[in-house]
């Protein structure tokens, strides 16, 4: 009997009623069965360097509040990143962090490409119908992508529990990062932390963001803060009401 495999991408809610569009690049550590477990432990196969623990979570609060649509990754990182260009180096790893995937070195040209065309493409196609269709329908567009990140890299402690990049054009992120000041003035916010645009990680901002012309920002969140639902719950709640006082704020400046 033949198996079946699971869509690379989900869509849900796309006909949501919210301007913002939710999209989770690494909301899932499911490594497809063609692979097995990549020489992993289950360890491995669960922290950070296989997804980005709690944010599939927020995403989900975030649809939910916003009655917005959101797009997400079935598929691990460590298959294919898709949140990275194709040529980009990291698009497959072969190291995450300290961690070897033995099972990615050496790839031939014909699984690089299958892979490419299996999870890659159609994550970001799927981006791309939903855009379009919001574009043809005249529906206002944010786009929001969700992501976390882990409390210390490489030994070094990252004190943010929130970072705020920005693409090519920074507006909409300074007007997030505006209203989670004032929704909680002692908030140590990182700006462009604990990555930048310079780092490679803003594809999918960029692509259907700044390509578009769209309010767009990308927000990560240390993965200590929404490993429990209370956590996730906060941090829901407290990004829907700035994400929408950041339209707000964006729609008076453009009035202006």
């Amino acid at each position: 009997m033949s198996i079946v495999e699971q869509s690379p991408v989900l869509v849900t809610n796309a006909r949501g009623a919210s301007p913002f569009v939710i999209v989770c690049d690494h909301a899932s550590n499911r490594i497809p069965d063609r692979y097995g477990d990549l020489g992993l432990t289950m360890t491995e196969r669960v922290s950070h360097i296989a997804w980005d623990p709690g944010a599939l979570a927020v995403s989900r609060g975030l649809a939910d509040l916003l009655d917005a649509p959101l797009v997400q990754s079935t598929v691990s990182r460590l298959i294919i990143d898709c949140n990275r260009d194709l040529d980009a180096p990291d698009l497959i790893w072969t190291l995450s962090e300290a961690t070897a995937i033995a099972a990615n070195e050496n790839l031939t040209a014909a699984e690089r490409q299958y892979r490419i065309d299996h999870y890659h493409r159609p994550f970001h196609a799927s981006i791309e119908t939903l855009l379009e269709a919001r574009r043809q329908a005249g529906r206002e567009t944010i786009l929001v992508c969700m992501h976390s990140f882990t409390p210390v890299y490489h030994g070094l402690a990252r004190p943010w529990p929130i970072g705020l990049i920005h693409g090519v054009d920074p507006r909409f992120t300074e007007a997030v990062y505006d209203a989670l000041a004032a929704d909680t003035p002692d908030l140590n916010i990182g700006w462009n932390q604990p990555y930048a645009a310079l780092n490679g990680v803003t594809l999918t901002l960029e692509r259907h963001g700044d390509a578009r012309g769209l309010d767009a920002t990308m927000i990560e969140i240390r993965n200590d803060e929404i490993l429990e639902p209370a956590g996730v719950d906060q941090w829901s709640a407290r990004l829907a009401r700035c994400l929408q006082a950041a339209r707000l704020a964006r729609q008076g400046a453009m009035a202006v």
